[in-house]
């Protein structure tokens, strides 16, 4: 099994930086692939961002594109998401998900395995 623990949340200042990271555990962790998702309150969970098995391949949210880049270092078992420019429309509990397929997923349903969320506030 994969456990996935958040960290790297806080309250920063619209135009800031932010880097979320995700450490997993279990064996398995590098065939899977890895998404970020975020909820604000009074909304539904939303794609971020995702990465392959290789991390060969990336995909974001369009609301995101060109501000927000997400890796992975597979030596250390931790996926990140770098957050520039940051906006007060970024506010939000940010998830880890990891699904078993080696290539991501926009739907909620297709992982696995999630983490517990870190909150990311932004100020305008």
């Amino acid at each position: 099994q994969v456990q996935l623990v958040e960290s790297g949340g806080g309250l920063v200042q619209a135009g800031g930086s932010l880097r979320l990271s995700c450490a997993a555990s279990g064996r398995t962790f590098s065939s899977y692939a890895m998404a970020w998702f975020r909820q604000a309150p009074g909304k539904e969970r939303e794609f971020v961002a995702g990465i392959s098995w290789s991390g060969g391949s990336t995909r974001y949210a369009d609301s995101v594109k060109g501000r927000f880049t997400v890796s992975r270092d597979k030596a250390v078992n931790t996926v990140y998401l770098q957050m520039n420019s940051l906006k007060p429309e970024d506010t939000a509990v940010y998830y880890c998900a990891a699904t078993s397929s080696g290539y991501y997923y926009t739907q909620r349903s297709q992982y696995d395995h999630w983490g517990q969320g870190t909150q990311v506030t932004v100020s305008s």
